[in-house]
């Protein structure tokens, strides 16, 4: 038997491992001139490396923690040690912990309110949510519209959805939001450090993962080939990419939807697998390298909110053994479209200068680095796409439903951790699953 896949991200080297270790003859095309996928690091110092993608991982993340084991790779705890920083509105305060000096009864009831219609979701098939419809044709910034009162937490709420899951709240339906909050395991849990789903990275970057998966698959990797079309017909399938063409038995593509849909598929897809309302996860990462973390010399943890681009937040990303410190700005939301729409020289001097307006006893940085996600051909957005208004009820129900032999994995395409590196995970042993459930038995092809 012959698989091809699509995509040398977690998702589609998660599922060529699997069918690697199951005898099934196995090629990977990946259109970048690396495997990754929306993992990628940066060389911050000689020998040190900042995740310029998927970073975070906590203790429910069960499956990634199995891969780093089984690649003999460790975490390292994100340090959040110190004060924090806020600069929301006119003034700013440095405080214990991270909640922010905002109105705290109105932060409350907005948590609130999103946590019972997190409850209401249905985890496993959204569109089937009590009031779905409405839901999905709403969207998280209309909702804030007509719930959120208080102008705390109107001003919050956007940087909320920013850090959580690089959402503009204009351009993503609140199901979307509900059920994203819910796949992840919950507010609190998604929102923590200690304890949650952002204590730990992997140590020397989270890129490691699919380099090394990559290592073992070998010549079964093959990179700088963007596959263009699919034709298949009851004897099996034709992948073609821009390096050839690769008869197999069947596919899998381990894209996100917005890249999915630019492949030709002979015959067509019954239905797109996103829409007009589809956007890209909203986020540019930017690195401050320092000699080393400089702010906890000054009481601070590198942690910071901002109402005010470009950064609307900080985190310490340094490395565990030192050599550097990294502090990464996130910019999300509709303001990474502006900001990644400026030239590299703007984009370095709005982020020093607001960088020194946060933490304004650092020094200038040693290094920086811009990473962005809108515009990466071939992932298009980070963290993962934004369903827009309709799209679970129309997607939704298809998500991992082959099109005869093609089959499909991505993060988008699981319902458990959705948006995170764990999601992306499992649906490659989702995927690796159903392919030898359905064309190999005892060794050999049906």
């Amino acid at each position: 038997m012959k698989i091809v896949i699509a995509g040398a991200g977690l998702a589609g080297l998660t599922a060529a491992a699997d069918l690697a270790r199951a005898g099934v003859e196995t090629t990977v095309l990946e259109a970048r001139d690396r495997v990754g996928g929306r993992t990628h690091g940066i060389e911050v110092a000689p020998g040190r490396w900042a995740d310029a993608g998927a970073a975070y991982l906590g203790d429910r993340h069960t499956e990634l923690h199995a891969t780093l084991a089984a690649l003999g790779l460790k975490t390292t705890p994100t340090t959040m040690i110190g004060e924090s920083r806020f600069v929301l509105g006119a003034g700013d305060e440095t405080r214990p912990g991270r909640f922010p000096p905002l109105d705290a009864v109105a932060l409350g009831e907005m948590f609130d309110l999103l946590s019972e219609l997190t409850a209401s979701v249905e985890a496993d098939a959204p569109w089937l949510t009590p009031e779905a419809s409405r839901l999905d044709g709403t969207t998280a910034a209309e909702w804030a519209g007509e719930n959120l009162r208080h102008p705390d937490a109107r001003l919050f709420f956007p940087l909320f959805l920013g850090e959580m899951m690089a959402a503009d709240p204009a351009r993503v339906s609140v199901l979307h939001v509900a059920f994203y909050l819910r796949s992840g395991g919950g507010i609190r849990y998604l929102n923590a450090f200690e304890g949650g789903a952002q204590q730990d990275r992997v140590d020397g970057g989270a890129h490691l993962v699919c380099e090394r998966i990559a290592a073992e698959l070998g010549e079964r990797v093959r990179l700088g080939e963007p596959v263009r079309a699919i034709d298949q017909d009851g004897d099996g399938a034709v992948v073609r990419s821009d390096g050839g063409e690769y008869p197999c038995d069947a596919v899998v593509v381990a894209v996100p939807p917005l890249l999915a849909d630019a492949i030709e598929y002979r015959p067509g897809l019954p239905a797109p697998r996103a829409s007009r309302h589809t956007a890209p996860g909203c986020a540019v990462k930017v690195h401050m390298i320092h000699p080393e973390p400089l702010w906890r010399d000054h009481g601070l943890s590198g942690w910071s909110v901002n109402s005010e681009g470009p950064l609307l937040s900080t985190v310490d990303d340094s490395p565990a053994d030192g050599g550097a410190g990294v502090l990464t700005g996130f910019v999300t939301g509709a303001e990474a479209h502006r900001y990644a729409a400026l030239s590299p020289e703007r984009q370095r001097e709005e982020a020093l200068a607001q960088a020194s307006r946060v933490f304004p006893h650092l020094p200038p940085p040693i290094g920086f680095h811009v990473t962005d996600w809108l515009h990466e051909e071939y992932s298009r957005g980070c963290y993962a796409a934004l369903f827009g208004p309709g799209d679970w009820i129309r997607h939704g129900p298809h998500l991992t439903t082959a099109h005869r032999r093609v089959h499909w994995a991505g993060t988008e395409t699981s319902t458990e951790f959705f948006g995170l590196m764990e999601g992306a995970i499992r649906s490659g042993h989702r995927v690796a699953d159903e392919i030898l459930t359905r064309y190999h038995t005892h060794g050999r092809s049906l």
